[in-house]
């Protein structure tokens, strides 16, 4: 293999990041998504793989075709970080409900769960191959053992080692049957941190014998069922290596991974631009430490350019030995050979069926939980519709018709959002019985309707948040309304018990707007339609 092949081999290993939009103006992510020039570019010299975010499903569905044309072949891995679907990121595709819900569900009916699970995989890839996508980055295969973990969460099937197997190997199975490759991710378990790798380096100080008896169960499972890839995971597990991550280490990537649990597939980093790795280690070493680590695939390289130069400066130096390059070069080979063949949906139909649709929405409803009385507005408790985000920039959760605020306006609610960069609900008297600024609040009832998950890059900044004591504040002056939670269960369960039976109240896993309009028939039994304002356009 001469220098300029070399190379071009290196490169087949990189997977970088782009917008499923087709412009550069509009990319959500700048500093982060390539332009496309520096795209086109990259594919023309061989880079091998792409990671999509943004746009619709039918933008994805062109994206794809434009990435294949680039590089002037159809071997490309194309994937997305769809863990609930391929709505989460794309519009016109289903959203589903975390994985999580299943799990939630799995304690009451397993058979009913499992099943779930594997037409979600189902759906799931069946939409990712219509858009053109052939890896699905999922199942999650952490055990969330850490209620206060503060980014994997309600994206993990539950926090029991078997429940979590169960859930992902039957996700991998509808997966595989639709045709695309799966990722199980994040290994070697990322469920019981307190950190946020995307901004900081988790410590898990677990003995082998503890890793045995719970975070490697789901991954011997899914490695079991031949899942296609394993992802790693940024932190550092001082029992399997106390000097490098888990994403840089041969202890934890080639003796347990590859020898001590057999892995074949392809091992693909996550993304290397988190600063659990990237404010430790250079863009260039990063990228050598990974590959002669074990990895397969190079996630994301802060730089792709920096990255390609150095693995093959180590290949030339002999620091990696060029076996290990054609070790990579043939496993994924074999995954691409896996894949079906893509049967991208005719342009102009619907990436989801009614099939798809039924699904999705099936999932809302068996997820659902609600208690107390249906809401019934008088002219004291009719007042604040007081709706907490983590964000609004963007906010896929909310619309101006979302039913989260169009519902309650149609009862006489007013709507007051709050969120990081809007005015604060919170009193600055700083007595911990009366968190909420109340005067600024207005008179009537308020209703509180908290999105609250763990999100990447918070840093789990909503466990600061003080909604039990708030809650608790609200009911001693009588204005609680009514409380309705989407996402985290851990906080559900943990607000419900405040609550009196004469409280409307509901927790949905999902986020997504037709979760809201689902739980909101049952708290105040109706979802009036055509709300949302007055306006037509703007």
């Amino acid at each position: 293999m001469n220098t300029a092949e070399r190379r071009r081999a290196v490169a087949q290993l990189l997977v970088v990041r782009a917008s499923g939009h087709a412009s550069d103006r509009q990319r959500r992510y700048p500093r982060w998504e390539l332009s496309n020039a520096a795209l086109q570019e990259l594919l023309e010299a061989g880079v091998g793989g792409v990671i999509l975010l943004g746009g619709s499903a039918t933008d994805l569905q062109q994206r794809c075709r434009n990435l294949r044309d680039w590089a002037g072949h159809s071997d490309l891995l194309l994937c997305a970080d769809v863990e609930e679907g391929v709505g989460q990121r794309f519009e016109g595709a289903s959203w589903l409900v975390p994985p999580m819900a299943l799990g939630r569900l799995k304690t009451k009916d397993p058979d009913t769960a499992v099943a779930l699970a594997e037409s979600y995989g189902r759906v799931t890839g069946a939409q990712a191959k219509r858009c053109g996508l052939n890896w699905v980055l999922g199942p999650v295969c952490d055990v969330n053992s850490n209620p206060a973990n503060p980014v994997i969460n309600v994206r993990a099937w539950g926090q029991n080692a078997e429940v979590v197997a169960d859930l992902a190997e039957a996700f991998q199975r509808g997966l595989h049957n639709s045709g695309v490759l799966g990722c199980a991710k994040h290994f070697p378990g990322h469920g019981d941190t307190a950190q946020d790798s995307h901004l900081e380096l988790p410590v898990i100080h677990h003995s082998r014998e503890r890793l045995d008896r719970l975070e490697l169960i789901p991954f011997r499972r899914l490695i079991a069922a031949e899942v296609a890839s394993v992802m790693t995971a940024h932190l550092l597990v001082p029992s399997l290596d106390d000097q490098r991550p888990a994403t840089l280490s041969k202890a934890v990537l080639t003796d347990l991974l590859r020898h001590d649990l057999g892995f074949q597939g392809l091992v693909v980093t996550d993304a290397l631009v988190m600063e659990a790795i990237s404010r430790r280690v250079g863009p260039g070493e990063a990228a050598v430490q990974a590959f002669e680590a074990g990895s397969d695939l190079i996630l994301m390289p802060v730089d792709a350019h920096a990255a390609i130069d150095a693995i093959c400066a180590a290949l030339d130096n002999g620091r990696i030995p060029e076996s290990r390059l054609h070790e990579s070069m043939q496993r994924r080979q074999q995954a691409l050979k896996r894949c079906s063949d893509l049967e991208t949906a005719t342009p102009g139909n619907a990436i989801e069926t009614e099939a798809d649709h039924a699904l999705a929405m099936e999932l809302v409803e068996r997820s659902l939980e609600a208690q107390g009385p249906v809401l019934t507005p008088t002219a004291q408790l009719t007042g604040l519709n007081l709706i907490r985000v983590d964000g609004v920039l963007p906010c896929p959760v909310l619309r101006a018709d979302s039913a989260a605020v169009s519902a309650p306006e149609g009862l006489g609610f007013r709507t007051r959002i709050c969120h990081d960069k809007g005015l604060s609900p919170w009193a600055d008297r700083g007595d911990p019985k009366e968190p909420l600024a109340l005067e600024t609040l207005g008179d009537g009832g308020v209703l509180l309707q908290l999105f609250l998950r763990g999100n990447p890059f918070r840093a789990g900044q909503e466990r600061s948040e003080p909604w039990a004591e708030a809650i608790e504040q609200l009911l001693r002056h009588g204005r609680l309304a009514g409380l309705i939670v989407y996402g985290c269960p851990y906080r559900w369960d943990a607000l419900r018990t405040l609550l009196p039976e004469s409280t409307p109240a509901g927790y949905s896993p999902g986020q997504m707007p037709e979760a809201q309009e689902q739980l909101l028939s049952k708290i105040i039994g109706t979802t009036p339609a055509g709300t949302g304002g007055r306006d037509f356009t703007d």
